[in-house]
């Protein structure tokens, strides 16, 4: 009996700025910006990862984000929990001049499924 493809999880990604970011001398955080936009790059380019959207809170939230409400969110569908893992981990290889991505900014995701659509007419 042939296999049925399997369901794709549903992901947010929740981003924060860690204070180290915060810490840094006015200017110098460009180059953190400039890491965080190639982890957008290979985020979107992860096989397996389909992008659904996302939203940045930067002009409503001033300050580090420890935890929630976070900074931003990257909501995708993604093949499999390796995957997801593949997708955090990317804060880890990013380069930022000497440290990886994840001294200035975190990232954590919350594994689910998709809620059912609504009936249409109802």
């Amino acid at each position: 009996m042939p296999e049925s493809p399997r369901t794709p999880l549903r992901v947010l990604f929740c981003i924060g700025v860690n204070q180290n970011f915060f810490d840094l001398p006015t200017g110098q955080g460009k180059a953190v910006w400039d890491g965080f936009t190639s982890m957008l790059a290979q985020l979107y380019a992860l096989p397996g990862v389909s992008v659904l959207g996302t939203i940045d809170d930067d002009q409503h939230m001033v300050g580090p984000s420890a935890s929630w409400p976070w900074t931003s969110y990257v909501l995708a569908d993604v093949v499999d929990q390796p995957t997801v893992a593949a997708a955090c981990n990317l804060f880890r290889t990013v380069q930022v001049g000497e440290h990886g991505l994840w001294r200035y900014m975190k990232i954590e995701a919350r594994l689910g499924r998709p809620l059912p659509e609504p009936e249409a007419g109802r």
